[in-house]
This record gives structure tokens, sequence and C-alpha cells, in this order.
């Protein structure tokens, strides 16, 4: 039995001429294939799906609006248990099972869409006007980033007093 996995969208890399090319592809992924292909690779990107899809979904209001229900619900029927220690750990356990769960599927959600993010950036760098080696620098130590990070916004203080000046002298040579 081949169970079909919803049609999803593929990246493939080509590099032609220096540029960085994306392809975009659609086609259903049988499990059989995915299991005899790579069966990490798979699970990989079922594990991103659920995460982007948890992740999504907890960041509603909706979300928040049950799980309020949930504990005013709780607190309800504490008189009906007698405020016991087993009606206690019930909400100790599974506010417990819940936020585990949740650091693992949030973490990987933000994980993926910072390299998102970062790839983006650094292919905004690497055909733009900015410096090529501005790209792969989040591989640097701590020390380093913020190094670069202090030379960076010297420059651009520096920019931004040298365009105040430029239009502090111009202002005046318009008045003359």
């Amino acid at each position: 039995m081949t169970a079909i996995l919803p049609r999803r969208k593929t990246l493939a890399f080509a590099d032609n001429q220096g540029h960085l090319r994306l392809k975009l592809s659609k086609g259903p992924l049988s499990m059989m294939n995915a299991t005899r292909n790579n069966a990490s690779t798979a699970l990989a990107q079922t594990f991103g799906d659920v995460a982007t899809f948890v992740a999504r979904q907890a960041g509603k209001p909706a979300a928040f609006v049950t799980a309020l229900g949930v504990i005013i619900a709780w607190a309800l029927t504490g008189p009906l248990f007698n405020y016991s220690d087993t009606w206690q750990l019930v909400v100790n356990t599974g506010t417990t099972i819940v936020t585990f769960l949740m650091v693992f599927l949030i973490q990987n959600s933000q994980n993926r869409d910072g390299v998102a993010i970062q790839v983006k950036l650094d292919e905004l760098i690497r055909v733009g006007e900015g410096k090529n080696f501005f790209v792969g620098i989040e591989h640097l130590a701590d020390e380093e980033i913020e190094r670069l990070r202090d030379i960076i916004e010297k420059r651009a203080r520096s920019r931004a007093v040298k365009r105040v000046q430029d239009k502090a002298e111009k202002a005046i040579d318009e008045a003359e």
C-alpha cells in the first residue's frame, strides 16, 4: 500500500553563469518512493510540515482562547475533586507535555525561517552593491559578528553625519 502525501513545492538549485536559479516543481510524492530514496528526508519534510502548521496555529487567537478555556474548565472542576493532588497533577502534566513538544516544533519553524531569510539576504548581497564578504558571516564567532556590527554602525553614522553636513552646506549655498 502506497500512501500519497499532498503536493509539495520542491526547490532545485542550479548555478547558471554565476546566478542562483530556483526551480519550483509540483508533484505527488509517494511514501513508498520517499522511503526508497531517503527515509530521513521524508521524515524531515513531514516534521517540518507539522512544525510549520502547529507554529502557525499556536500563534492564532483561537489557540489562546482554547488554552484559556481548558484552564478555566480545569479550575472549575477543582471543587468536584476537592482540589486533590491528582487534580493538580493533571494540569501540571498536561502543560508540561504541551510545553515540551511546542519548544521543538516552534524552534524547528524558527530555524527554517532564519535559514531562509539568511539565504535571501546572502543572495541580495551577492547580486547587489553590498560587499560579498558579508555572505556567510552568521557562521563567525559572536565576538567577530559584534566587531563587524560595530564597524558597520560607525560607517553608517559617519555617512549620515556627512549627508547632514552636505545638506546643510547646500542649504547655505542656496540661501546666499
